[in-house]
């Protein structure tokens, strides 16, 4: 076995508890092959990370994201989603080239790299391009090309739905595995009913899981129960997009029904704190979902409505956000949201990840706690959902490699990367307007 050892540190367990431990990784299978106190001298090690000060944590899992989209970060804000779509990051998004994608997907992936993400779900364009960053970069991920019919006619609506399943057939088991797909059309308010009916049935012959924005916005909700008398999930439901293997986006404007449906079908709700705030579209009933026993993960969405890739902003605002929509301080606490981060996006779009167990992946985040804003450590566990920034992370492992060693990435070009994503923004934006 080829060793490396996670020397010096305290571990994160699965039930959030906290342990003096080394961690020692199988790289020639990805996993964690033990974990336990000064163990670390019982292997001959190939490598070894210090962790001294730090607390080794499962690699966070961005579960909903558009991640080409930092092209676009500060470019539109301060507007409604319909308005802010439509005006503004659609018609910016029909001018992309695919070196467009591939440069703002690098572009993320780095910032999460630096931030201990090791894992996300993605929707969006030229998705081969998204996969070649994602290769390179030793991350996990779970892709698809986001669909979108309104406003097409049918003949370019037909060949959007087949790049859709044609991108998931194809690049599912990607990069050596850790490239895993779904059927992403982008909500049930901007596909035509048809074209979900046909499409979503050959998904399922085909067993590829979905992914959809659902419930985001009231403009989302209205018009279905208008036209239907029925809620988007139970129309979805109608569909057969609500099984154990789909996962949806934002689920802002569900009500009791609703979380009971996703309870029973097993779908996973992806919880996008910082976009509902920026684009006022709610507060999603966390802590209800949760006590239903809905999988409940959390995504960043794109940077263009974020405005950044850090999730631990993110578990820290789902944390806050969830105790003012459940007007109770005890709601959402640490614990749940720091599992959301990790086990619950894992579990919900279906990748390994998410805990730090032997014989689980290696997909680490070994957090730095030496510094002011995390003195002193009465509870490192509450610091990491209120006070621990993505740049408190020092190294980041993913399928057993060292993705980035003392804050230095490894497998991207940092400073090529940035200059790249300037460069392509600018004339991206200029070819827009």
């Amino acid at each position: 076995m080829n060793a490396l050892c996670i020397i010096g540190g305290r571990v994160l367990r699965p039930d959030c508890s906290v342990e003096n431990a080394d961690v020692v990784i199988d790289t020639d299978t990805g996993r964690i092959h033990d974990i336990g106190e000064d163990i670390a001298a019982d292997y001959d090690a190939a490598e070894t990370l210090d962790a001294d000060g730090c607390l080794v944590m499962p690699g966070l899992v961005n579960a909903h994201t558009h991640v080409a989209m930092t092209l676009l970060r500060g470019y539109a804000d301060d507007k409604p989603l319909d308005s802010w779509l439509r005006e503004d990051i659609w018609p910016a998004e029909a001018e992309l080239e695919p070196e467009d994608v591939r440069a703002g997907t690098e572009l993320g992936l780095i910032e999460m790299i630096r931030s201990g993400t090791t894992t996300f779900a993605d929707m969006y364009f030229e998705v081969p391009e998204i996969a070649a960053a994602v290769e390179a970069s030793g991350m996990r991920a779970r892709l698809g090309h986001g669909i979108v019919t309104v406003a097409k006619d049918d003949a370019e609506a037909a060949t959007d739905i087949e790049e859709g399943l044609r991108v998931a057939r194809e690049f599912d088991g990607a990069a050596d595995g850790r490239i895993h797909t779904a059927f992403m059309p982008h909500s049930l308010t901007t596909v035509d009913e048809k074209f979900l009916r046909e499409s979503v049935a050959t998904a399922r012959e085909n067993e590829i899981p979905l992914h959809f924005h659902a419930n985001e916005t009231t403009d989302e909700v209205d018009p279905i129960v208008e036209e239907r008398d029925q809620r988007p999930l139970a129309y979805a439901d109608e569909l057969g997009m609500v099984s154990e293997e789909d996962f949806l986006a934002h689920g802002v404007h569900v009500d009791a029904a609703e979380i009971e449906l996703l309870a029973e079908r097993g779908t996973g709700v992806i919880h996008c704190p910082a976009s509902n705030m920026k684009l006022a579209s709610g507060i999603a009933p966390v802590q209800q979902m949760l006590d239903a026993g809905v999988t409940v993960g959390i995504g960043t969405d794109g940077a263009a409505s974020n405005n950044d890739l850090d999730m631990f902003d993110e578990l820290r605002d789902a944390a806050m956000l969830g105790k003012l929509g459940a007007d109770d301080a005890s709601a959402v606490p640490a614990e749940a949201a720091i599992t959301a981060a990790t086990a619950g996006s894992a579990d919900a779009i279906g990748l390994p990840g998410g805990r730090i167990e032997e014989g689980g992946v290696a997909d680490i985040a070994v957090v730095d706690l030496d510094a002011p804003h995390l003195a002193p450590a009465h509870d490192v566990v509450s610091h990491l959902a209120y006070a621990v920034r993505g740049s408190d992370v020092r190294h980041t492992i993913c399928d057993g490699q060292i993705l980035m060693r003392d804050r230095e990435v490894l497998t991207l070009d940092e400073e090529e990367v940035v200059e790249t994503a300037c460069e392509r923004a600018m004339a991206l934006v200029e070819r827009a307007e």
